[in-house]
């Protein structure tokens, strides 16, 4: 039997209180300072913008695996006329609003009176930061829609997974569950795939058949209002990028590997204290709850190795679960061990393995409040109307690249052999070395890496496109990121992926491609190159500058 939850009025009165601090701190300087990742704000900025000025809609205008929802928030205040750095912090603001509500019913209805309010301001939390996790303190713009996906997988998985503790509201509860599923799946797919079985699972052995079924009308009232919207092609077109990306062979999964991720140093006590918890749940008599707990563990896994970063912010949530759901009574098991007190150790290891990520996210806001905005600069430094989206100099107009020490020291040239890649032998074609030169149109390319300075470049090169007589061309970047419209007089490539994955977005529509000669991810300059010469696109030079080579497209 669960302990009395909170009292409503003060939980509600709590979490107002709690929101408006948070949010009060962030939105008090009336900007936002990215403090690193500024190839992931760069990637944000392009998709809003793409919405919010170019009226270009993502999986037909542009590829993009992330869902409408990830940008159209920040888009809709954009085109209202918010800067872009404001324009993020009350999009954050209000989806935490949104959710007021079903976090409110979560926290109420499925979890005691503390563990209660402490799920309702980490999901808060959640909603608002400005860093995506982990203990880097830097503040980020960067994975904004991985916060908020966890956010509506923390009301999702207690709503289906545990009883209610008060008065049933099967029909209410299932309309949160739905539209938080559904706002998953036009977020970040790949959340809603994860958790889906889990939760499937969960309400038909509960047998809660009202919730379950209120739950799929709900979903499928925002399937059939987005058909309405944007019409049956818009989930073909989404489809098509998130297998484009799946298949990509670079970002597919951007940090550990699988076996690294379960048990690597860092991460195999969190799998063992889950997995603990598991077999802690059915041997206190908690059959129902351990089985879809067990069928989260693909969900929290699959969910953390997709993400960059790896952070397991499903740690707070196993805390929740496993404190909420110890036994009342002196049961123990096989081993004479008290399940209360297992349940008990297992829930605070997990506390304290998530409360570093947990902290960084809720203090961030705090760092915002405190930095001087005087010793950063804009971002989009071609764009006035969103200077209030702040940068460190430093990072932004200083140039570093790295190049192969062999090229600029020959002594190191035998050393770089023994570095070769070994060819293997069931490969039809030998891979490319990335310390070698990118063989193009009959000569090498240097092997450089732009590592900081991405304003300098962008500027630099919108400044000799537009001085040669080229402002307003339709240019596809050999990059991995396609941004420079958003530093000079040029459209927003159609077709084109504001973060590349794979194939040649955006070579339909484009009149030039350009080549940089130290791009920022030289991996994927070379992928473009190859894959535009295996579609059979002739690229011919009209330009050439220190910094890149610009090219004419046709078919040969």
């Amino acid at each position: 039997m669960k302990r009395p939850g909170a009292d409503p009025l003060r939980l509600f009165a709590g979490m107002a209180l709690w929101l408006a601090v948070l949010a009060g701190l962030s939105l008090w300087g009336g900007v936002f300072i990215a403090g690193k990742h500024e190839g992931d704000t760069l990637h944000l900025a392009d998709m809003v913008l793409r919405m919010a000025e170019a009226g270009q809609i993502p999986h037909f205008d542009f590829m993009t695996p992330l869902g409408i929802l990830a940008i159209w928030p920040i888009a809709a205040l954009v085109k209202a006329g918010q800067g872009l750095g404001m324009a993020f912090l009350l999009a954050q603001l209000g989806f935490a609003l949104v959710l007021f509500v079903p976090i409110l019913r979560v926290a109420l209805s499925r979890f005691p009176a503390r563990l209660g309010w402490l799920y309702a301001a980490y999901v808060l939390v959640l909603c608002v930061a400005l860093v995506h996790g982990e203990g880097d303190p830097a503040i980020s713009a960067s994975m904004h829609y991985n916060r908020w996906a966890w956010a509506l997988a923390y009301v999702a998985v207690p709503l289906a997974m545990l009883e209610p503790a008060k008065r049933r509201m099967a029909v209410f509860d299932g309309v949160i569950l739905g539209l938080a599923l559904a706002a998953m799946a036009l977020i970040k797919a790949t959340y809603f795939a994860a958790f889906l079985p889990a939760v499937l699972i969960a309400l038909l052995a509960r047998r809660d058949w009202v919730m379950l079924g209120v739950a799929l009308a709900s979903g499928l009232a925002v399937v059939a209002a987005g058909t309405l919207l944007l019409g049956v092609e818009f989930w073909f077109a989404y489809l098509r990028d998130l297998l484009i990306v799946a298949s990509s062979k670079t970002r597919a999964a951007p940090g550990l590997a699988m076996g690294d991720l379960l048990v690597g140093p860092t991460h195999i006590l969190a799998t063992f204290t889950l997995m603990a918890a598991v077999i802690f749940l059915r041997q206190s008599g908690r059959m129902t709850e351990g089985l879809v707990l067990l069928l989260l563990v693909p969900a929290f896994v699959y969910v953390t190795y997709q993400n960059f970063g790896n952070d397991p912010q499903w740690l707070m949530l196993l805390a929740l679960l496993a404190l909420s759901l110890r036994p009342a009574g002196l049961a123990t098991n096989g081993f004479g061990w008290r399940l209360r007190t297992a349940l008990t150790i297992a829930g605070v290891i997990a506390l304290s393995l998530g409360s570093a990520s947990a902290i960084n996210m809720a203090l961030s806001p705090l760092r915002l409040f405190l930095a001087d905005p005087t010793e950063f600069t804009p971002f989009l430094s071609q764009r006035p109307a969103h200077d209030d989206l702040l940068v460190s100099p430093a990072r932004v107009y200083r140039v570093s690249m790295s190049r192969p020490g062999a090229d600029e020291i020959p002594l190191y040239s035998a050393w770089a052999e023994r570095a070769a890649p070994k060819p293997d032998p069931e490969a039809s074609t030998a891979p490319h070395d990335p310390t070698e030169a990118f063989p193009f149109n009959g000569e090498p390319l240097p092997v450089c890496e732009l590592g900081t300075g991405y304003n300098a470049w962008f500027e630099s090169t919108a400044e000799a496109l537009e001085a040669a007589g080229h402002g307003g061309a339709r240019i596809l970047i050999a990059d991995l990121f396609s941004s420079l419209w958003l530093y000079g007089d040029f459209p927003a490539l159609r077709g084109g992926a504001p973060w590349y994955y794979a194939g040649t977005p955006g070579i339909e529509t484009a009149e030039f491609v350009l080549v940089p000669l130290c791009p920022t991810n030289l991996t994927h300059r070379n992928e473009i190159l190859s894959a535009l010469d295996v579609a059979g696109w002739q690229l011919d030079e009209v330009m050439r500058t220190e910094t890149f080579i610009l090219t004419r497209p046709h078919k040969g």
